[in-house]
C-alpha cells in the first residue's frame, strides 16, 4: 500500500504538462490514433504497475531524452513500445516488463497490426536482459517525461523539447530520482546528461543507441552493469 501511495504521489506530477505541441499520454486522448477514451487510463495503469514493481529493487536508472510516439505515447511506459508489451516479434515475454496486469495496446490496430515498435526501446530492453539484469533491477525514464511532437507532422512524430519544456521536466526528474535512488544513473544522450547536470546528479554519459549508436551503447552499458555486481 505504501509503495502504491508513493507512486501515485509521483504520478500526480505528470498531470500538468506544458502547453503547445506536447502530448500527455496519461491524461490526453490521441483522437486520431487511440483505440478510444479509455486509452489514458490504460496507460496510467501500465505506468503504475511498471513503477511499483521496481520500487526498492532498481539498481540502475537509464534516463532518455523524451517520450517517443513509437514508445511511451501508446504504452504509457518510457522507452517501452507496444510491441514489447504485447510480446510480438521481440523475443521478450510481456510479464518480464509489467507484472500484475495484462498489458494492453492503446493504438488502433489498423495503425500498426503488431503494435508500434521503437528501435531504441528494443535495443535497451534486449541489451539489459542479455546482461542478465532482472527487469526489476533497472528502471527507465525520460528527462522530459511527456511526448513532444512536431505540430506540422502531427502526433506520429518526435521533436527535441525546447529549453523551456526541458525546464518543466526538471521537477519531475528530481522526484523520479528521489523515488528511485539507484546505485548507477545513466544519461542516454546529451539532453538527458544536461538535465541531470542541472540537478547535480552524478551520471554516466552513454551514446544514444539511435542513428548508429547501438554498438557503443551496448559496450558502455555492459561496463556499467558489471560495476553493479
Amino acid at each position: 500500500m505504501e509503495l502504491a501511495r508513493s507512486v501515485e504521489k509521483f504520478a500526480q506530477l505528470l498531470k500538468t504538462s506544458p502547453s503547445g505541441a506536447v502530448f500527455n499520454p496519461w491524461r490526453q486522448v490521441d483522437e486520431k490514433n487511440d483505440i478510444g477514451p479509455q486509452a489514458p487510463r490504460i496507460r496510467r495503469e501500465q505506468l503504475r504497475a511498471y513503477l511499483c514493481d521496481r520500487l526498492g529493487k532498481a539498481r540502475l536508472a537509464i534516463i532518455g531524452e523524451a517520450l517517443g510516439y513509437r514508445g511511451g505515447h501508446f504504452s504509457g511506459i518510457p522507452m517501452t513500445s507496444e510491441r514489447l508489451l504485447l510480446g510480438r516479434k521481440t523475443g521478450i515475454a510481456p510479464e518480464r516488463i509489467v507484472l500484475g496486469i495484462t498489458p494492453r495496446r492503446t493504438s488502433k490496430p489498423q495503425k500498426c497490426p503488431d503494435g508500434f515498435s521503437e528501435p531504441t526501446a528494443t535495443i535497451v530492453w534486449s541489451t539489459l536482459l542479455r546482461l542478465e539484469l532482472s527487469p526489476a533491477e533497472f528502471v527507465l525514464w525520460n528527462a522530459f517525461p511527456w511526448h513532444s511532437f512536431d505540430p506540422r507532422r502531427g502526433m506520429l512524430s518526435n521533436r527535441t523539447p525546447t529549453s523551456s519544456e526541458q525546464s518543466a521536466g526538471i521537477p519531475v526528474l528530481k522526484a523520479f530520482l528521489d523515488l528511485f535512488p539507484c546505485r548507477e544513473v545513466v544519461a542516454l544522450g546529451r539532453i538527458a546528461a544536461a538535465q541531470l547536470k542541472v540537478l547535480a546528479v552524478s551520471a554516466h554519459y552513454v551514446r544514444h543507441p539511435a542513428s548508429g549508436g547501438a554498438k557503443l551503447f551496448r559496450q558502455r552499458i555492459g561496463r556499467i552493469v558489471a560495476r553493479l555486481n
